[in-house]
């Protein structure tokens, strides 16, 4: 027997956050019957699980690795007809979904899976998980607007909080900088924001690590399945980092 709201979200359904506003809302029925409780606990091998009508199956949890191109956006589907990461992963069969976002014009890694507590669990900032990019700016970065990115920005919503900034190399010729920055956190367009904010306006932008995983041996539109080792190891780390919070 596990938490309804927990086998709604490895079932694919949505985060375990949202799953618990689903119930609450009355949304769900198990066996028939509607369930507003988040301490209500189901079979999820024998009773039958109900989202908005439709029974929901309990799929094998699959996670994978898109080094994605620019030109996609990060969603399941867009009203306007704009191609979605899914449409690179059409061969596979589970209802995937991606973990966090890339914006259109940045490229790189992104996880998908329909394991939904590993979702929020990745994607939560207050696990401080390594989310490494590589960005061409305008002009040529010195060591202020490093240490600028290093100590934190303020930005419209807030500070954000200290970075790893390095200046990788100065391109002469079309006049911009490649650096790679380290954040903890998942603002919307941050890194963007950030160099903008110094005086460096991002041309190019892909994040190239996450975690201890990097986009080696996955060409740019492709992607690779994480091995049970990996996840592992990322689930292991968001505890440690969990538990250390809860220490401090």
């Amino acid at each position: 027997m596990e938490r309804l709201q927990k086998i709604m979200a490895q079932a694919g359904v949505a985060s375990r956050r949202k799953c618990e506003e689903f119930i609450l809302a009355g949304r769900v029925k198990v066996n028939g019957i509607v369930v507003r409780e988040l301490g209500f606990k189901a079979d999820p091998l024998n009773d039958e699980i109900e989202v908005d009508g439709k029974i929901i199956a309990r799929e094998r949890p699959v996670y994978f690795l898109l080094n994605k191109p620019i030109g996609y956006i990060t969603s399941v589907t867009d009203p306007q007809g704009r191609k979605t990461v899914l449409d690179l992963m059409n061969r596979v069969q589970e209802r995937i979904y991606p973990v966090g976002r890339l914006d259109y014009d940045t490229s790189g890694l992104l996880l998908l899976t329909n394991d939904g507590e590993f979702a929020n669990h990745i994607m939560h900032p207050r696990h401080e998980l390594d989310k490494v990019y590589e960005a061409v700016v305008k002009g040529r970065m010195e060591e202020r607007a490093l240490a600028r990115l290093r100590q934190g920005v303020m930005l419209e919503d807030g500070m954000t909080a200290p970075a790893e900034a390095v200046r990788l190399r100065y391109q002469e010729k079309e006049g911009t900088s490649v650096i790679q920055l380290t954040i903890h956190e998942g603002r919307n367009r941050q890194v963007r924001r950030m160099c903008e904010a110094v005086g460096h306006p991002v041309v190019k932008l892909k994040r190239i690590r996450l975690a201890f995983l990097t986009l080696d041996g996955v060409p740019e539109g492709k992607y690779r399945p994480l091995t049970g080792e990996e996840v592992a190891r990322l689930t292991f780390a968001v505890r440690r980092k969990r538990e250390k919070r809860t220490r401090g």
